[in-house]
């Protein structure tokens, strides 16, 4: 007999993608041009390694609404690194680090304190968006320094843009973590059934710390992408629909906001889609204000089907573990009957 195959998760957004790319090919010519599709790429790396972070903690059937914010700290503390004459290796560790420290505070109050994720994360969004404005005075800091730039401006070999492979390293990076360490088989237990993975010995501590901190660091990463691409660190970075985005680019990949479902592979798709839609609406000369509507059905979709998935995958277990508390009573009455 042959082995049958499993199909990818993935695929079936990814056929969605297709679509989307088809139709918009169609309607709008000039999208299928290559330099528009690295454009697309290139504009989508942001809110893909938000996503990428995102994942981690929506895995854990928790939330975090400071990525965004993110993105403008770690682009000035960069920045103010590089005003302190520092070597651009340190500058972007530094503000890399930025974004670790914020997700590791989130970590950190949410486990101990027990606050729920969206009203600590909340909190953070709000320490994290206003540093950069006390540091820079609400004014966006030069950064000169062309390795820096050449970070999200650079190609390689004058045709791969640096940033895209920044962020599919990171993709194949996370996503062998999640498939084939320890770890990731935690982070899925965690998020399916989290009584029952303390009860297998799975530390939550470190879970619920460890996911903020990927996440946090993961933006911190994004904030340098965009502070290369802008030349300087913006402190109001990320302020706009940034984090929207983010979790519609994880959502929409199929990652569940419940909890326990959900792949990197997903979440980078979802992330093409979110940049593909809001490319295309620009190229077709759609009016911004109506661009988050768009998005947001295209949310309010992906969620739909999500509650309805989980609905059904609840149900169909709780009529298995019926059926498997009947079997001692049929197999009694049938002893009684032979007799």
């Amino acid at each position: 007999m042959f082995n049958q195959r499993r199909v990818p998760k993935e695929t079936g957004i990814f056929l969605i993608l297709i679509g989307i790319i088809i139709v918009l090919g169609l309607v709008a010519p000039a999208f299928l041009t290559v330099s528009n599709v690295f454009n697309v790429l290139l504009n989508s790396t942001t809110i893909a390694l938000l996503a990428l972070g995102e994942t981690f903690v929506l895995l854990t059937a928790g939330i975090d609404l400071s990525v965004g914010a993110v993105l403008a700290l770690s682009g000035v503390v960069a920045a103010e690194a590089f005003g302190a004459h520092l070597p651009w290796e340190i500058a972007t560790l530094l503000g890399i680090l930025s974004g670790s420290a914020i997700g590791l505070f989130n970590g950190i109050v949410i486990h101990f304190t027990k606050v729920p994720p969206f009203i600590a994360t909340f909190a953070s969004l709000g320490i994290a968006s206003s540093i950069p404005l006390i540091l820079t005075s609400a004014v966006p800091i030069g950064i000169q320094n062309n390795v820096f730039q050449d970070i999200g401006q650079g190609f390689l070999f004058g045709v791969v843009p640096i940033a895209v492979l920044i962020l599919l390293l990171m993709a194949v990076i996370l996503h062998l973590g999640l498939t084939m360490s320890r770890f990731g088989i935690h982070v899925y237990a965690t998020g399916g059934n989290r009584e029952a993975a303390r009860l297998a010995g799975i530390n939550l501590a470190k879970m619920d710390i460890a996911v903020y901190t990927i996440s946090g660091t993961l933006a911190g990463l994004g904030g340098i992408v965009l502070a290369s691409r802008l030349g300087s660190g913006y402190p109001t970075a990320g302020s706009g629909t940034s984090l929207f985005e983010a979790i519609s680019a994880a959502v929409v990949g199929g990652v569940s906001l419940f909890g326990g479902v959900g792949t990197i592979p997903g979440a980078l798709i979802g992330a093409v889609i979110i940049g593909s839609l809001a490319d295309g609406m620009n190229i077709l000369n759609v009016n911004s204000y109506w661009q988050p509507l768009v998005i947001g059905l295209v949310i309010l979709i992906a969620v739909t089907i999500d509650t309805i998935r989980t609905s059904r995958r609840r149900s169909v277990r709780i009529t298995k573990v019926v059926a498997d508390a009947m079997k001692p009573a049929e197999s009694s009455r049938e002893t009684m009957n032979a007799k």
